[in-house]
């Protein structure tokens, strides 16, 4: 038997319940069973377990999981026992900037169950490689906030050395954001509404601080900061709350990558200033095998370790979305299974 969380029903953050599964024996051919040893915490695990997007009752959520081969079966050629190995968000996107609207919506933890649990047998394509080093903490960091970081800067966006990016607040992504655009040699403006955080991000790298709350007006800021050119991208997680203040930090021909609705999932926009900037406002939600592998890379290439900022344990993953949601947290939220 294995240990699991399911979403109860109605779904709710009080109503998970910790069950025990049948062990889900040895890998059929080109399967691997892993032996899960955490995940991480993600707002869209959050609005999963809420409720805010449906999923059946009993689901098992969590899109991230990372662990140990135990066992490969027939055909299986990238991993051998003993390999650490990390999933990912969307299984069936092996590369290619244009997957097909089923690959995603094939998400573990969300349309099929996912890795708050302590054993998995999935085809070998649903894992890549960890980072040589990495534990199973760090590397659970990466499913989601990690390449969702990763293809905001340097595949829909063009981050280089000399760049200027923005990025809000001091979550997962974020922090990422800052970790990756500071290897890239990019100057970046960060803002919080904590001036602790700030301090915290400012020890990461970041070379301009901004408080929201202190001034509003936090586009113009950054307009300031860059000598009245702008920002040349800005991580958006807020959504259709800060959107705007977002465009008037971009510089014309700027690029703003739309990953978040923290601050609300609609309102109006400023048309006439997106089209007077002539702005590139882009969607993303996370990345594809290929992208994964790239970063993976990059984060051995430069030594770039996830800033975790507390850890669960798997039965106590109620606790931990509690956490999440009091926005207690700097970095990410590690689910020990």
């Amino acid at each position: 038997m294995v240990k699991a969380v399911r979403i109860g029903a109605p779904a709710t953050v009080d109503s998970l319940t910790v069950d025990t599964l049948a062990d889900p024996g040895d890998p059929g051919p080109g399967e691997i069973r892993v032996r899960l040893a955490a995940s991480s915490l993600n707002f869209h695990d959050f609005a999963v377990v809420a409720g805010m997007i449906p999923a059946a009752a009993g689901r098992i959520p969590m899109s991230d999981g990372a662990g140990t081969v135990e066992a490969a079966g027939e055909g299986v050629t990238d991993y051998r026992v003993g390999d650490s190995v990390v999933s990912l968000f969307f299984p069936d996107w092996d590369d290619g900037a244009a997957p097909s609207m089923q690959a995603l919506t094939n998400v573990p933890g969300d349309s099929t169950d996912g890795y708050a649990r302590e054993v998995v047998v999935k085809p070998q394509h649903w894992f890549t490689r960890a980072p040589t080093g990495y534990s199973a903490a760090e590397a659970a960091t990466l499913t989601c906030a990690g390449l969702t970081a990763w293809r905001a800067l340097f595949v829909d966006g063009t981050t280089r050395p000399g760049s200027t990016v923005m990025i809000q607040g001091s979550g997962g992504v974020s922090v990422f954001a800052l970790q990756f655009a500071k290897a890239a040699g990019a100057r970046v403006i960060a803002t919080s509404s904590s001036d602790a955080k700030l301090e915290k991000l400012k020890a990461l790298g970041a070379d301009e601080l901004i408080n929201y709350k202190d001034v509003p007006a936090w586009g113009a800021k950054a307009m300031e900061l860059t000598g009245g050119r702008g920002v040349d991208m800005v991580v958006e997680i807020g959504g259709a709350g800060t959107l705007d203040q977002s465009m008037v930090a971009t510089r014309v021909g700027g690029h703003v990558a739309l990953i978040g609705v923290l601050a609300g999932i609609a309102g109006p926009v400023q048309t006439a200033l997106l089209m007077s900037k002539n702005l590139r406002v882009q969607g993303l939600t996370v990345g594809s095998r290929a992208q994964q592998l790239a970063m993976i890379a990059a984060i051995e290439a430069n030594g770039i370790r996830p800033v975790i900022s507390d850890h669960f344990p798997l039965e106590q993953l109620g606790d931990a979305f509690r956490h999440q949601i009091a926005n207690a947290h700097f970095g990410k939220i590690v689910l020990d299974v």
